[in-house]
């Protein structure tokens, strides 16, 4: 089978500058680390100030955006949508091959995959709200 190429960007938004920054090269050392895929090349972009009032409800705070590209090898399809659970890119284009073959056996994986992490995630969330709920009556905040 061929090596899927695939061109991703990864975005980032907090405060303060360098703890954006410093996460951000994290999270690049991290997949020049991971054995699922190879980094081919990246380019993470200056962090910049973000002054958008929606975010801040109109307070003084100061938020930074940066964001970087990166191609990446992958040996097949299942490695590519674990790498967007892992990593949750804000966008991936394939630029290789021209077309996928698919059998059912990796279609059926693929989805029970997802369906797995869907669940997981579901269960994350209810565990939180759960908590929050309960440390919310504790406090006698209930609503």
């Amino acid at each position: 089978m061929e090596k899927i190429v695939a061109k991703i960007i990864m975005e980032m938004l907090g405060a303060p500058k360098e703890h954006v920054d410093d996460t951000m090269k994290l999270v690049m050392d991290k997949m020049s680390k991971d054995d699922k895929f190879k980094v081919v090349a990246n380019k993470v972009f200056p962090s910049e100030e973000i002054n958008d009032k929606k975010l801040t409800g109109n307070k003084p705070v100061k938020f930074y955006s940066t964001f970087a590209e990166a191609e990446l090898e992958f040996k097949q399809i299942e490695d590519l949508l674990g790498f967007c659970f892992d990593y949750m890119p804000s966008s991936v284009e394939i630029l290789h091959p021209d077309g996928l073959r698919l059998t059912l056996p990796n279609m059926n994986n693929m989805i029970n995959d997802l369906i797995a992490r869907l669940h997981q995630y579901d269960m994350v969330l209810k565990n939180i709200h759960a908590q929050n709920m309960l440390m919310k009556k504790e406090l006698g905040r209930e609503n």
